[in-house]
């Protein structure tokens, strides 16, 4: 009788070389280790060149330093959020989303400059909806033919920015027809507009959070969203919030008091400042995460980061900012009254997030469209006087 076959058993464990853990971005030169550097230079530079009083150079330095420390920001909100769960923790990174943007637009308005806050809160939605959602179209599409989203999510947050298009239209035409008879209607009516916005807002939470959050499901925290997540404990995540919301009060100041020189260094208009510059400081954390998830094929988070950021700066930041400016300074209150021009970047705006999310797909040439537009935006940005 032949002898049972002897099965060579497989190499021990031990025989494999540990892996090590894959990095969040990959490669030596990750994002995070670009963004520390970042941070590290320019933040001692541009609070050195605050205090020697330079202008120009300190405005530089100061929009610098803001990229990272934003970053920083929005990372420690969303592990943070993540430990939370998806109801507190949704409901954080609804209110702490833009953080950023709304601490350097209340720096702007404390100084007077009514200009910048109305423009950077423009160039904000702007940046997100045709910057940010139109490079990770374009940077995902060049790597895969055809990406996916959930059209009906998308859609939901295009309702919302429509609805914020209305809230600037209205009173845009309001004081267009009625001409210096309106002034004193202005800021009562801004008010009252702010506070639907926020009921809305608030309604919107519950509806993606609540009573309509499988439409949601896989996108804000969902699988694959972990994986890019800093490993910091709650701890070291509100410490670094803390430190990094402290960095950006600071650096924003510096930078609101930088920017007449800028001004005139550069040739700049206030409005191109506010739509263009300030807009891309505050989204450069958002930039790198959705082209980033974009990258990775997962384009219900990089639509879900540039429309729920927008939507987020119109119906929360802007009228906060309108109720905030009844204490700051009784007699120049902020209004919703925006110029032609800036009402109509918005609108077009909407309506081309709004023809690229409707079918649920997207390729990079609908990228390029996007991004065409911002372009000649900003080229209309850069010549009103």
């Amino acid at each position: 009788m032949s002898s049972p076959a002897v099965v060579t058993p497989p190499p021990a464990s031990s025989d494999v070389p540990p892996q090590p853990p894959p990095e969040r971005s990959g490669g030596w030169f990750t994002a995070d280790r670009f963004f520390t550097v970042l941070l590290v230079v320019s933040l001692p530079a541009a609070i050195a060149s605050h205090f020697l009083h330079l202008g120009t150079p300190t405005f530089i330095l100061c929009a610098l330093a803001l990229v990272p420390l934003a970053r920083l920001m929005g990372e420690a909100t969303e592990v943070i959020a993540h430990k939370l769960g998806s109801g507190l923790g949704g409901l954080m990174n609804a209110s702490f989303g833009n953080a950023a943007e709304l601490i350097i637009a209340l720096a702007a308005l404390r100084s007077g400059q009514l200009d910048v806050v109305k423009a950077s809160i423009t160039g904000a939605i702007l940046g997100n909806v045709l910057l940010v959602l139109g490079a990770s179209i374009l940077i995902g599409g060049l790597k895969f033919p055809r990406q996916t989203f959930n059209p009906t999510a998308a859609m939901s947050g295009m309702s919302m920015m429509f609805l914020a298009l209305v809230s600037l239209v209205i009173p845009d035409l309001f004081h267009a027809f009625q001409g210096p008879a309106a002034d004193p209607i202005l800021f009562p009516m801004s008010v009252t507009i702010a506070v639907i916005l926020l009921v809305v807002y608030g309604l919107s939470l519950l509806f993606s959070l609540k009573t309509h959050a499988h439409l949601y499901a896989g996108e804000a925290h969902g699988e694959g969203a972990e994986e890019e997540l800093p490993t910091w404990s709650t701890k070291k995540a509100t410490g670094v919030l803390l430190a990094a919301t402290l960095g950006v009060v600071v650096v924003a100041e510096f930078l609101v008091h930088a920017i007449e020189a800028a001004i005139q260094t550069f040739g700049f208009t206030h409005t191109f400042v506010g739509v263009i510059i300030i807009a891309i400081v505050g989204n450069a954390a958002e930039h790198s995460t959705a082209i980033l998830m974009a990258l990775k094929n997962k384009m219900d988070l990089a639509f879900n980061i540039a429309i729920e950021s927008s939507k987020q700066i119109a119906l929360f930041v802007a009228p906060v900012l309108v109720l905030v400016s009844i204490l700051l300074d009784p007699s120049r209150h902020l209004t919703l009254d925006f110029t032609h021009m800036e009402v109509l970047g918005i609108g077009v705006s909407v309506g081309a997030a709004t023809l690229i999310g409707m079918d649920g797909e997207s390729n990079w040439l609908e990228g390029v469209m996007l991004l065409g537009v911002y372009a000649i935006l900003g080229v209309a940005f850069f010549f009103i006087p």
